[in-house]
């Protein structure tokens, strides 16, 4: 697992990304700048600047609250605030660590999403 923060100014949030082809292409887009919308009161979105590989994913997955996925219809990522419907073409890229209900707030929310950097270990 790798971690990765979502800061979104006051709000930040931090997430578990999985080991897979697909987890592996998001990471590699990192850092971004996205705006998320709110999608069918389940989600909030952003389109990523290229798609990400398929290969290993399952063709459908029931996405639960908390998770970050990928829709690979539209290329976009979506991190759910609510359990959503099971979708063929969303892959799973991860989870949000902790409280995410904040995620639900209607509106808008510009966020920059980066890989956690590890602090130096003492010799």
């Amino acid at each position: 697992m790798t971690t990765i923060e979502i800061d979104a100014g006051t709000r930040q949030w931090t997430a578990q990304i999985a080991d897979s082809p697909s987890a592996r292409d998001f990471l590699a887009q990192l850092p971004l700048d996205l705006t998320l919308t709110d999608y069918a009161a389940t989600e909030k979105v952003a389109t990523l600047p290229r798609p990400l590989t398929r290969d290993g994913a399952p063709a459908a997955v029931t996405p639960r609250a908390g998770e970050i996925g990928y829709y690979a219809p539209w290329g976009n990522i979506a991190l759910y605030h609510k359990d959503g419907p099971h979708s063929p073409g969303l892959v799973i890229l991860g989870r949000i660590d902790g409280p995410y209900a904040d995620l639900a707030s209607p509106g808008a929310v510009k966020v920059t999403i980066r890989q956690r950097v590890a602090p130096p270990t003492e010799r």
